[in-house]
């Protein structure tokens, strides 16, 4: 059997802002945007070099989820981006601006600093010790 993750929902307030941000920004891909009528939007986003999982950026629907963009997880880090060169991804972060809310740090894992994306959601950036590609 097999079984993989193949796409996690971040609520969003605008898809135009979150696509700029994450293809501008992180380079990520724009993998897929298909209008769906009634103002939505099937919007997918994925790391260049990502082979299953990816974001399916879900614009806000009402007060309750609106409420939830920028804190899915209650102010802890949400999402793990893995690289094979945390510097050269790092100092590209501190360049575009990307607010970086927690320094590099060797770990017994990796190399890791947390950094936010436009909403506030935190991040870890992460060169594992050992990187599968």
């Amino acid at each position: 059997m097999k079984q993989t993750i193949a796409r996690i929902a971040l609520v969003v307030d605008d898809y135009d802002k979150a696509i700029e941000f994450y293809t501008k920004k992180l380079d990520f891909l724009l993998v897929e945007d298909t209008d769906l009528g009634d103002g939505k939007r099937w919007v997918v986003v994925a790391p260049q070099g990502s082979k299953e999982c990816a974001l399916v950026l879900a614009k806000s629907d009402g007060e309750e989820q609106a409420s939830r963009v920028g804190n899915q997880t209650g102010g802890r880090v949400f999402l793990f981006l893995y690289t094979d060169d945390f510097w050269r991804d790092y100092y590209k972060m501190v360049e575009r601006g990307i607010k970086i809310s927690r320094e590099p740090e060797k770990m017994p894992y990796g190399m890791v600093a947390v950094f936010k994306d436009l909403y506030g959601n935190k991040w870890d950036l992460l060169e594992p010790n050992e990187y599968d590609e």
